[in-house]
């Protein structure tokens, strides 16, 4: 099983992202365009394993209590172009929890420095126009462990389990 740990993203996150999206194919962007149902906020990305259930072992211990999140600019990593996120502590600690977490128990995960970013195009062409998102945010409430199949129209992601936050919203 390919596994990773997310942030399901709100309705209204994904509206926003997706009319970036349809002005990025506007103005002439081609490539690999995310599709809706797959966008998501990736914690930490684990890859192959053969059983889900340490993982899910390891997120049943999280704690975190539920923040805001909001979008704010575009980038891109060469020809992966992405809508990126206002700067977060909460969204931060949690990462290092989620990943802490992973390390305590041995799970492998890819460790490069957490970057939060929700991915719109792979293998896109051309320069990123300067188009502005929409704005829009949403409180992370949850966690998720998600499965990724590769499906005939693309990937498919499926959630194993989630570990929902506790307390009121974090400031």
């Amino acid at each position: 099983m390919r596994l990773f740990i997310d942030v399901r993203l709100s309705a209204g996150m994904k509206d926003a992202l997706v009319h970036a999206q349809k002005e990025l194919y506007d103005c002439g962007v081609r490539g690999r365009f995310t599709a809706e149902e797959n966008l998501h906020l990736t914690l930490a990305f684990i890859g192959e394993v053969p059983d889900a259930q340490p993982v899910l072992d390891a997120l049943s211990e999280l704690d975190f209590a539920p923040f805001a999140i909001a979008l704010e600019g575009m980038g891109c990593f060469g020809d992966l172009w992405w809508a990126g996120l206002r700067d977060s502590a909460a969204l931060e600690a949690l990462a290092r929890k989620v990943r802490r977490a992973l390390a305590e128990r041995e799970i492998p995960f890819d460790r490069k420095r957490f970057s939060p970013h929700i991915t719109l195009i792979r293998r896109a062409s051309g320069k990123l126009p300067g188009i502005l998102l929409r704005p829009a945010s949403m409180t992370v409430s949850a966690v998720s462990l998600m499965r990724s199949d590769r499906g005939k129209k693309g990937m498919i992601y499926t959630e194993l389990g989630a570990v929902e936050a506790q307390g009121p919203i974090d400031a």
